[in-house]
């Protein structure tokens, strides 16, 4: 058996460790972090949006290379339809668990690997850490015996590479649950001193996202990724016939905002103020237009009264300048609000979770 192994990093402390010990004991470790829609990989504050680079490398682990693999349009559809459903908020856990299993399988493939390994802890989550819930995973992916976790090893069964002496046992760990100290320790030990707050997660596990996300799929049906990366920015306010307004909060927002537009967006801007950048992606109304304005005007510098001028662009037409109406005020706002507490998905409905009947399911 190749000494060889794939190993799935997000960042996070745990999956940086597990590849420690293994190159530790002088397995060659390829390792693989997974880039989505959903801030995992590249961007990001939690630990699943951390991606690891060749500039992380640790000179005494020479035998761990990185890579960052991008993953499009088939894990949003993962995530409209997961098979073994959500957890709390729109976390597709389970099927999230199985799709980069199976991605790693054929990197493994391909890499002549022998073994994947992750930097899961039993116990740690509630929906995809449950040691039945582990061992279901490996039957879906069909990779029984070949998935060590190095990190809770000594918890489970013995896999191949243990039982053929590739790893050793012995120098593998029986950590579980939430908390971090012991992983803290070996932090130290293996002289890691950055890493991520081991706190957050993907954007899915955020309340406020996805309640935004739900909306969009109420809208669009089955978003791609520039809906997706829009929704990451800006107040957003329902108009009428499903397009939404996004308004900058800061200096970096207007300049994401703008970065994100596309040829079918038009773009709002005060005339006479400074003030936000707006952008819609679909028809405004025209006795919608008034509304657009006074909004953006409510989070400018300009005075509280109808009247400012606000110039829009839209596609394929010369600039045109709109006069708002009538501010609305702080409960119309927010009853307007997309993403924000207590605020129901379009319509008022929710986006049906799914469910699943298998040990993989909550």
């Amino acid at each position: 058996m190749e000494r060889k192994c794939v190993a799935l990093v997000s960042g996070g402390l745990d999956s940086l460790l597990a590849a420690r010990i293994l190159a530790a004991q002088g397995v060659f470790v390829e390792a693989v972090t997974f880039a989505t829609a959903f801030g995992c990989g590249t961007e990001g504050g939690g630990s699943c949006g951390h991606a690891p680079r060749e500039e992380d490398a640790d000179e005494r682990f020479p035998n761990i290379h990185y890579k960052v693999c991008h993953l499009g349009q088939e894990y949003v559809d993962m995530v409209l339809a997961p098979r073994f459903g959500y957890g709390r908020n729109m976390n597709p856990c389970v099927d999230c668990r199985v799709m980069m299993l199976n991605w790693g399988k054929e990197y493994m493939k391909a890499k002549g690997a022998s073994f994947l390994v992750t930097g899961e802890v039993l116990g740690q989550r509630p929906k995809s850490q449950r040691r039945h819930t582990l061992a279901a995973i490996d039957r879906e992916v069909g990779m029984e015996g070949y998935i060590l976790r190095p990190l809770s090893a000594k918890l489970l069964a013995p896999t191949v590479p243990e039982r053929e002496g590739v790893v050793d046992r012995e120098r593998l760990y029986a950590i579980r649950g939430r908390t971090r100290a012991a992983q803290f320790a070996l932090a130290r030990e293996f002289g890691l001193r950055s890493y991520p707050s081991p706190a957050g997660g993907c954007l899915l596990t955020d309340p406020g996202f996805s309640r935004r996300f739900r909306d969009l799929i109420q809208v669009r049906g089955r978003p791609n990724g520039e809906d997706i990366e829009l929704i990451k920015f800006g107040r957003i306010f329902r108009l009428a016939g499903g397009t939404r307004l996004h308004v900058g909060r800061d200096h970096g927002e207007n300049q994401a905002l703008e970065a994100l537009r596309t040829p079918t967006d038009a773009a709002w801007r005060l005339c006479d103020y400074r003030g936000p950048l707006g952008l819609t992606r679909g028809p405004v109304a025209p006795e919608e237009e008034p509304l657009v304005a006074a909004i953006l005007a409510r989070y400018g510098q300009a005075p509280s009264e109808p009247g400012v001028r606000v110039a829009v662009e839209r596609p394929g037409e010369l600039p045109a300048v709109v006069l708002s109406g009538e501010v609305p005020d702080e409960a119309a706002l927010q009853a307007m609000r997309v993403g924000e507490a207590g605020v129901p998905a379009a319509g008022g409905q929710t986006v049906p979770l799914g469910a699943g009947d298998s040990a993989l399911a909550e």
